[in-house]
Parts: C-alpha cells; structure tokens; sequence
C-alpha cells in the first residue's frame, strides 16, 4: 500500500459557511485521481464535517468501487461514549454510514491520558478484539494526543494494538508539548505501525484535498 491517506476531516464545500455542504461531484474526482495513482486508503470520522464525511465516503469511494480495491478507515469517538453500550450502537451506525460490511482499519479517536482511563472504564479495547474476531475489523489501534509515557503505558498495557496515528509534521518533531519525534520512537519501540496525520507544517490531516490545495477548497 503506498503510505498517502485521502483524509476526510476537510473536504471541498459548495458552501464556505456550512461544513455539510460537501461538494460531492468535486469530491468524486479527488477520490478519482487518488485512485488512479495508485493509493488506495481512506480515512473518515464519526464528526466530520458534522457527521457527514462518512456518508460522503461511502458515495465517492464504496459505492464506485469494489471493496476489495481500497482500504477504509474510520474511528471510535471517545467524546462520545457515556456508556458501554455506546460502542455497539455508534459502530453499527458507521457501518451503515459507510456502507460497509467491514472497516480494514478502527481506531479509538483521540486517547490520551483522561480518555483512555475512560476507555479502559467502558471495555473499549475489548470491544476492538470482539470486532476484530468477528471480521467487523481488520485492523485495530488509536489515535494519539498526549505524552510519550502516556503513549508507552497504553501500548505496554495493550500490545494487541496494531496502529498508532500520531500527530507528526516538521514544525511539531521536536515540539516541548506535542513531542512528535518522542511520540514516534516510543511507537516504533513497540513495533507499531505509525501513521502520520496534521500534514507537515499545517497541523492538517493528510489528505488529498489539502496537498491540492485552497482551489479545492479543502
């Protein structure tokens, strides 16, 4: 698979002021020529562009091309999570939402120090094994937003985590807050597949939209 992720977190609009107005046609092209040179992995969110990107990926990419073409990621909201039940009841809806059988990749959305406690508190990594026992999910792992040891406690504590997507670009390697190099060597320590979003030197997820630029208006 060639390491560039179409993200989903910013997508061309019709209009400026209101995030739902997903330019589909132009979105279809994006995944299009994506596609065409050869990359082949989505990513989206429960939140995006308030609650519509999943919806948006499953027109421009499930329903245009076969399953077996691309890969799909998609995220566990922990902001969301009052409850153990709301795991079933959130996945099952991103399911419908993408149009899928199965996600090639589930991650929880944003660990760090207060949701993982939470997280841990509601079962969410055992959730993660159920699903991905059940064939719901290929692959398993969290998005990270805190420190190198709050990241090493949780792989230390669940070294079934497969992925790990870290906030990494140039201006924040060596960043006192965000520690991206720190954050990377602790990832690759424990042999995890790291992946990159905030693009380099934007704080912005990697995507198409961005890499093409403000005439997409991503």
């Amino acid at each position: 698979m060639k390491k560039l992720g179409f993200g989903t977190l910013r997508l061309p609009l019709i209009n400026p002021g209101d995030v739902k107005s997903i330019d589909q046609e132009l979105l279809n092209r994006l995944v299009d020529e994506f596609m065409e040179a050869g990359y082949t992995y989505f990513e989206t969110g429960w939140p995006y562009h308030s609650g519509c990107a999943e919806d948006a990926c499953r027109k421009a990419v499930v329903e245009r091309y076969p399953r077996e073409s691309f890969c799909l990621a998609d995220k566990m909201p922990t902001y969301n999570l009052k409850k153990t039940e709301d795991f079933e009841n959130i996945f099952s809806e991103q399911l419908k939402r993408c149009g899928v059988e199965y996600f090639d990749y589930y991650l929880i959305h944003n660990l760090g120090a207060r949701t993982y406690k939470q997280c841990e508190e509601l079962g969410g990594f055992e959730f993660l094994r159920r699903k991905m026992e059940g064939g719901a999910v290929r692959h398993i792992g969290f998005s990270f937003h805190d420190t190198p040891g709050i990241l090493e406690k949780i792989l230390e504590e669940h070294p079934e985590v497969e992925v790990v997507q870290l906030q990494i670009n140039y201006s924040d390697w060596e960043n006192i807050k965000i520690q991206s190099r720190r954050c990377y060597e602790v990832a690759r320590k424990y042999n995890k597949q790291a992946y990159q979003h905030h693009g380099a030197g934007e704080r912005r997820r990697t995507c198409l939209c961005s890499r093409r630029g403000r005439e997409a208006h991503a």
